[in-house]
């Protein structure tokens, strides 16, 4: 059992190195952990802190970030957000930027890939045969290696895609035969591009962002640590450029000037 002192000592290293704040999750970590450390015969907590910091090939280090990240979404989550970006962000997108063709959007929690490739889907309806003549990839971030692999995968159950309108599973998955398995069709995968990202990083972007969508990430970190990722978000965004937040989740635009669209749909000033 984790005792009071290993527990401070995992908070703080997370908080510091990822703003995650997992101070009330003390059981949670206690459970996700015991295990690995049992198994790879470290005498206690403290031990295997002692390896994370120590281990230059930083493979600990993330094995300890996908054991204490949820990585809990679905298709189809919070849909009214993906019917505003289809009937309204995306037709002043294509408006203002006719001439290059590029739209740059970013996904900051793609967790196991179903957010951005529900994206996707929405990009490949909305230009349709005009496709072509835009580049409509995707970037997808994460800090969990784990969950990336599964969105890389792109392999999903059908109880997993049951919310999807079946035009579109038809169109961008496939069956794995034998299975009750979907897999993402190659088509689809290649306008996501998935990365390992830590948000407490200075941002890697050469241009500006039209679209970020930060959903259901903020939650795990504090009032500090948040308004200062919203500073980085509003300076990384496009004029007149979109974000969007988890339903649950609130804004203080007191420190962040962005205008309400609605609830949990905010734009920064053109």
């Amino acid at each position: 059992m984790i005792t009071d002192e290993e527990f401070r000592r995992i908070v703080v290293f997370v908080k510091q190195r990822y703003g995650i704040d997992l101070s009330q999750k003390k059981v949670i970590v206690n459970g996700r952990l015991e295990n690995y450390i049992r198994t790879n015969n470290w005498t206690d907590f403290n031990q295997f802190m002692d390896a994370v910091e120590h281990d230059q090939t930083g493979v600990q280090e993330k094995m300890l970030v996908n054991f204490v990240t949820t990585n809990h979404t679905y298709f189809m989550r919070e849909f009214e957000h993906f019917d505003y970006f289809r009937g309204v962000v995306l037709p002043w997108l294509k408006r203002k930027e006719s001439g290059k063709g590029e739209l740059r959007i970013w996904c900051g929690a793609a967790s196991t890939g179903e957010e951005p490739y529900m994206i996707a889907m929405v990009l490949a309806d909305f230009f349709g045969l005009e496709r072509d003549r835009w580049d409509t990839r995707i970037l997808a971030t994460d800090i969990s290696t784990k969950a990336l692999q599964q969105a890389i995968d792109g392999v999903y159950t059908g109880e997993q895609l049951k919310n999807v309108p079946e035009q579109w599973k038809k169109h961008f998955f496939k069956v794995v035969a034998g299975t009750n398995q979907y897999v993402v069709k190659e088509e689809l995968k290649r306008e996501v591009i998935f990365r390992q990202f830590n948000l407490m990083d200075p941002f890697p972007f050469k241009k500006r962002m039209h679209t970020i969508f930060l959903r259901n990430v903020m939650i795990y970190f504090d009032k500090e640590t948040k308004q200062e990722l919203l500073r980085k978000v509003y300076d990384y965004l496009e004029p007149g450029g979109y974000l969007f937040i988890g339903t649950t989740e609130t804004l203080d635009r007191s420190s962040v000037p962005f205008q309400i669209i609605q609830p949990s749909i905010f734009r920064k000033k053109e």
